[in-house]
């Protein structure tokens, strides 16, 4: 898993990038709102340890990018204010966890751990199932209700993107951007609708609904309700 330590006191960025990498975990590291930025727009992140007070910016509001662009990148806050309005303020933007400098460096390798553990249970890493749909993106196979069912690939980078955040409306500017995918080839609105359409064909049987269409905004993985 990729790891992102945001934090301008270059001797705890140092630590924690250390250990997070002993930990086993891929990392990189940024001093400033600006390096942040540049890493975020070229690299997916499961998590992202974030300082509230950078030297050229605010916290929160890489945080707000991060979430609108990005919903199942993992927020961490660092911060040497205990502050319970802006702990607060951190949870409404959608922080996993909020912890107050100084702090055991252990205590803090086992809170990411856990997080990441739960990301991981929740999406079943590269698999998901419900019981009635199973879906290996790994292998790129699928079954329904024990029978194989074929997605495309571009089917089946949206249906992870989906899994990977149930019940959160995902709007399409963001769908389009996390399919935009290494030889940036395009998909446009057009494809995107259509593709939404020839998945739930294929899934949305015998009154089962996997994706909610939120009108004037996007769209939401439910995870096979009734209609």
């Amino acid at each position: 898993m990729r790891l992102l330590v945001v934090e301008d006191d270059r001797l705890l960025n140092n630590t924690l990038c250390y250990n997070l990498s002993v930990s086993g975990y891929a990392v990189d590291s940024a001093m400033t709102m600006a390096e942040a930025v540049r890493f975020f727009e070229t690299q997916d992140y499961d998590l992202i340890v974030l300082d509230v007070n950078l030297p050229d910016g605010n916290g929160f509001d890489f945080c707000k990018q991060i979430k609108e662009r990005r919903p199942d990148t993992a927020v961490i806050f660092l911060t040497a204010n205990d502050m319970e309005s802006d702990m607060l303020k951190g949870f409404e933007l959608g922080a996993d966890d909020y912890v107050t400098k100084p702090f055991p460096i252990s205590v803090f390798r086992k809170k990411v751990s856990v997080l990441l553990g739960r990301i991981q249970k929740q999406t079943g890493g590269d698999r998901y199932t419900n019981g009635t749909l199973s879906i290996n993106f790994s292998e790129l196979t699928a079954e329904l209700s024990g029978s194989p069912i074929t997605f495309t690939p571009l089917e089946y980078r949206l249906l992870k993107v989906l899994v990977r955040n149930p019940k959160i409306v995902l709007t399409r500017q963001v769908l389009l951007e996390k399919l935009w995918d290494v030889d940036e080839n395009f998909v446009d609105e057009h494809t995107l609708t259509v593709t939404i359409s020839r998945i739930r064909s294929k899934i949305e049987v015998d009154g089962l609904q996997y994706i909610k269409t939120v009108y004037g905004m996007g769209y939401m993985w439910i995870g096979g309700l009734k209609k």
